[in-house]
């Protein structure tokens, strides 16, 4: 396999003439110097390191490339040895998996033509061109073979070919694919092929020193569709997936976090819940059921507060706006692809609104601002449609239509530094009250396709890092994934499951203010453009909701949930009670069920467990004397009598939101 945007080069270093054999100095990662009397191998610098690392050494790293380990180093170089667990010995694992994969389906499938694989995050995967569809059987005796070919431990060689002899080989064993992208790689690159047994392929490398160093923590998961080149108009071809790992503990638990996953589905828990569901009369937009818009609102009211708190004032600007503002502020350039266009009667072009920020701007420049109204903060759930492909939605976490938390802050440059250490520790409080304490932030710098000069730009990531870095914030770098009109900060949160989500942004912007004749009375008299910041906590609402379903399993905190408590009466004499228990929960604010129908108590409060309902107050014959409650909390099977009054006290107190104040 060959990809030309393959990370790992594995072309040979140049060799040196030597009349006489000259010292080579390696630099290893640590600063040491380790000196050898001529051309060196990778498995002769890990061997003189330690036997360890001679036997755990995969491949290596040569002034930064990565290399086989049989490289023969030929002058002074930074080496460092690379061993299974380090990430991009891991990314040579899978790499290798996806060649014993192809090795084992053209052992048991001869007639199968193998095209590209390249590894992935989780693992690897292999293209096919198959007249027969895959069967999970079939994926089984695939996954036998390779654990065979492990065992077998073929040592995988490097080799250089001529273009021709490749050509002609690949069309004469009946790999057309293969043939046909040879023919096309640049007259002046190498081809390397890599042999292991009897199985030949085009790769750039590097590669295992043989086939039984990639372990048996390996596993084929499934085959989805896929085209040569991934161009519709070719050829379709058939994908199989895998996943591999450096240990049989890494495989396990990457299995058992899939299993979990599934089990957290927000698309299956929200049918289960009846919190919403998807239809084909709508794609990518969410019909809500009561019990999910009652979250919905939950999450929206308490937003409200705390913007409320911060300084913010909301606002409501239009779905549809004219092409003409755009094309000025630039999305009709950069994003017109991802816009919903509408004709209105009088023939003029408008767009269902993708995001906020231009409606704000004329919100903002509706009439002249002093300097003395800034910092200027406008909040909005905005109704954003985007046109995004069919198929990369996804539920919840991937639609067409959705609510963003969205605001946007007229500053001047002087306070762009206070106002962005403000929204961070916002941003920071929010995810808290949510449950999410492991938040990492990244700073995402200029993309290829933006607007603005690049003294602009220069100027706004210089401000907005300074800001981080005043927050006292560690971030890392995201290059190259700004905004179109801005450098950005992105918040990613990390759920019950490890996996990162990114939901926040603040985008600092000294152009669309300026591209729309945002203006206002400075100080001294004249006319200034304020810098706008973006700033979105939750992102999408939708989205938001998906990931706090995932991460809660369903099972919500008190304060979230649609329906914080059921009263169920045990026998029919004791429904009378339950109604006045049920009156007083809902008079505290508590959002209250009502259960008195005549199935068994235990019926009752299976029912509601697998609702994941969070309380369940119990009553009966005898609580109706005591006028008190037996209380039952999700997951416990321990039951507390409390008097009735009692119960409503401590259970409103505890389903209080977090930052009530």
């Amino acid at each position: 396999m060959r990809e030309n945007n393959n990370p790992m080069p594995n072309s040979p270093i140049p060799s040196a003439t030597h009349e006489a054999a000259e010292p080579i100095v390696v630099t290893l990662p640590d600063g040491a110097l380790r000196a050898f009397a001529g051309p060196v191998s990778g498995s002769d610098i890990a061997a003189a390191i330690g036997p360890g690392l001679a036997k755990a050494a995969i491949a290596l790293s040569v002034d930064g490339r990565l290399r086989d380990l049989a490289t023969s180093i030929d002058h002074d170089a930074a080496v460092a040895v690379i061993t299974r667990e380090m990430p991009e010995g891991l990314e040579i694992l899978r790499h290798d998996a996806a060649h014993v994969m192809a090795e084992a389906v053209k052992e048991l499938y001869p007639e199968t033509q193998v095209t590209f694989g390249p590894a992935t995050e989780t693992g690897f995967y292999y293209d096919f061109a198959r007249t027969q569809p895959f069967t999970p059987e079939d994926l089984e005796r695939i996954e036998a073979r390779m654990h065979e070919i492990v065992r077998r431990d073929e040592p995988i060689t490097r080799e250089v070919w001529d273009r021709e002899a490749a050509i002609a080989y690949f069309s004469d064993i009946g790999e057309r694919y293969k043939a046909e992208y040879i023919a096309e790689i640049p007259q002046d690159e190498e081809i390397s092929l890599y042999r292991q047994g009897d199985f030949v392929d085009l790769c750039i490398g590097p590669h295992l020193p043989s086939t039984g160093r990639l372990g048996q923590a390996f596993k084929l998961m499934n085959v989805a569709g896929a085209y040569w080149r991934g161009d519709p108009k070719n050829a379709q071809l058939q994908r199989v997936y895998g996943t591999a790992w450096a240990a049989q503990k890494d495989l396990d638990e990457y299995l058992y976090r899939l299993e979990e996953a599934e089990r957290r589905d927000h698309r299956r828990l929200g049918r289960e819940l009846d919190l919403f569901h998807m239809g084909e009369e709508a794609v990518g937009s969410v019909f809500w059921h009561p019990k999910g818009w009652t979250l919905f609102r939950i999450i929206e009211s308490y937003m409200r507060r705390r913007l409320d708190a911060a300084g913010y004032q909301e606002v409501k600007a239009p779905q549809l706006l004219d092409r003409s503002l755009w094309e000025a502020s630039g999305h009709w350039e950069n994003f017109r692809d991802n816009m919903f266009i509408a004709e209105s009667r009088d023939a003029r072009v408008l767009a269902v609104k993708p995001m906020n920020c231009p409606g704000h701007v004329l919100i903002f420049r509706n009439r002249l601002r002093s300097y003395r109204e800034l910092p200027l903060r406008l909040a909005e759930f905005g109704n954003c449609h985007r046109n995004e492909p069919s198929g990369a939605l996804h539920g919840l976490m991937r639609v067409r239509a959705f609510t963003q938390d969205d605001a946007h802050i007229f500053c001047t440059e002087d306070q762009v530094k206070s106002e962005s250490i403000a929204i961070c520790r916002l941003v920071l409080s929010v995810y808290r009250d949510f449950g999410f304490d492991d938040v990492e932030i990244k700073f995402a710098d200029r993309p290829p396709q933006r607007v603005g000069g690049d003294a602009v730009w220069d100027r706004a990531e210089r401000d907005l890092k300074a800001a981080v870095e005043a927050a006292g914030l560690p971030f890392t770098y995201n290059p190259g994934e700004g905004a179109f009109y801005g450098p950005k900060l992105e918040f990613h949160l990390r759920d019950a499951l490890g996996r990162q989500w990114q939901c926040g942004t603040l985008q600092l912007d000294f152009n669309m203010p300026e591209r729309l004749g945002a203006s206002y009375v400075g100080e001294d008299g004249g006319r200034h453009v304020p810098v706008m910041l973006h700033r979105a906590i939750l992102g999408s609402v939708e989205r938001f909701i998906g990931i706090l379903i995932e991460h809660y399993a369903g099972r919500l905190p008190l304060w979230l949930a649609p329906v914080q408590i059921v009263v169920a009466s045990i026998t029919s004499g004791a429904a009378e009670y339950a109604a006045e228990a049920a009156r007083a929960c809902r008079a505290a604010g508590l959002r209250t069920g009502l259960d008195i129908g005549n199935e068994k108590i235990a019926y009752k409060v299976r029912e509601h467990s697998l609702a994941k309902t969070p309380i369940i107050l119990v009553v009966g014959r005898r609580e109706q004397a005591d006028r008190s409650v037996a209380l039952r909390r999700l997951g416990s099977n321990d039951q507390e009598a409390l008097a009735l009054g009692d119960a409503v006290a401590r259970l409103s107190q505890e389903a209080a939101a977090p930052s009530a104040t």
